[in-house]
């Protein structure tokens, strides 16, 4: 819930949505000093013409007008562009699938635009995410929104006790449908609005294209891998050796066709690949960048596609509870997902000196490099890390 407020200012970050709309009449509602901002960060000219940052920012500021709150667009596209589309084409670059929305709330939201908005006197900074945040002794909790289908905790898994102190989260504590509602019981612009697909990165245009205008096309070979290679007999008992990435040769399988790049490609991906003739659909289960193969597996039971376990550099670790932190050989059972929306599955975290490993209870489905794994007790997030293999 929302502290009281003596007329503290906050910034709140108006996107054009409903959710931050809402966020912002329950605001001013509970007595703060309620300034909007929208924040503009992607506006290249080749992408220009579809990205609707422009249509975002006159809901926004429909909104802020309709609430009578000052309204203002700051303009963070240069360290946007800086640190997430510079990181996304590098991670790509390197056969890696990055996470936008977690880098983007790590290092726009939560550090650039949270320094502005202090800088300009503000408590605290507030967004339209569906989670929690409590404070239980010296420590800031950040648990799951009431609305588990839009739970949004996994975008939130890099930041520290530092930024939680300063941010609120004011429709965590209800459902999408009672937010939808209320914008529409107070003829909010937004109430009907389609919800956004998170940050406008490549606006209408699909990643493959945006990411050929840095990472060139290539033809390389697909390469199938029988769901009965004797690689996957290969029996690992030390978390070092189970959590190890499979190295796939060309004689590990046959080649059934080409692609423009193994970078384009991600674990799981099943479209593009634009091979047929199968009794069941591809998938990817591995991507080489250096020598530019994708492997690929027939059907979605492949052993291919599922790992025990994986690792993480210790150094790219992110405890939220840094009380709850593990030390060098220690080890304890938490919820894990490893991408948004998925269900929380048991395993246990393991610390050793450099890496840290996760060993599923349950063998789990396309872990990709790049992205994040994260972890819970209970509702509770606790920590996240860079999945390397």
């Amino acid at each position: 819930m929302i502290e009281k407020s003596k007329k503290e200012k906050v910034i709140i970050a108006l996107s054009g949505g409903v959710d931050s709309s809402v966020a912002a009449y329950l605001l001013k509602k509970k007595g703060f000093d309620v300034i909007a901002l929208f924040m503009k960060i992607w506006h290249q000219n080749n992408s220009q013409k579809e990205c609707p940052w422009k249509e975002d920012s006159s809901y926004a500021m429909e909104v802020a007008e309709k609430l009578n709150i000052p309204f203002h667009i700051v303009d963070l596209s240069k360290e946007y562009e800086n640190r997430i589309v510079n990181y996304m084409f590098e991670e790509y670059s390197l056969g890696r699938t990055p996470n936008p929305d977690i880098l983007c709330n790590k290092e726009i939201k939560f550090d650039v635009f949270l320094k502005y908005a202090l800088q300009l006197k503000a408590k605290y900074i507030a967004t339209g995410h569906y989670c929690i945040k409590r404070k239980e002794k010296d420590n800031y909790r950040l648990i799951s929104g009431k609305d588990k289908n839009k739970d949004q905790s996994y975008f939130l898994c890099q930041l520290n006790q530092k930024q939680l102190s300063k941010i609120l989260f004011p429709i965590g504590e209800m459902k999408k449908e009672d937010v939808r509602k209320l914008a529409k019981k107070i003829n909010l612009p937004t109430a009907t609005r389609k919800d956004s697909q998170g940050l406008c990165f490549v606006g209408k245009i699909k990643l493959p294209e945006f990411l050929s205008s840095k990472l060139p096309k290539k033809i390389g070979k697909i390469i199938e891998i029988p769901f009965n290679s004797k690689i996957y007999k290969k029996e690992k008992k030390e978390i070092t050796e189970e959590s190890k990435k499979i190295i796939y040769t060309e004689y590990d399988g046959k080649i059934i066709g080409n692609h423009n790049g193994a970078h384009f490609f991600t674990i799981g991906q099943r479209k593009r690949l634009n091979i047929g003739g199968k009794k069941k659909p591809l998938f990817v289960i591995s991507t080489d960048v250096q020598r530019n193969i994708v492997f690929v597996g027939m059907g979605e039971n492949h052993p291919g596609l599922y790992q025990n376990s994986l690792r993480m550099k210790k150094s790219k670790i992110n405890w939220i509870r840094d009380d709850l932190k593990l030390d060098d050989n220690e080890q304890k059972e938490f919820l894990i997902r490893t991408r948004y929306r998925q269900k929380l599955t048991k395993g246990i975290i393991i610390s050793k000196k450099d890496n840290v490993y996760i060993r599923f209870q349950k063998p789990q489905k396309s872990i990709t490099p790049g992205q994040f794994a994260s972890w819970y007790l209970k509702n509770e997030l606790i920590g996240s890390g860079i999945i390397e293999n």
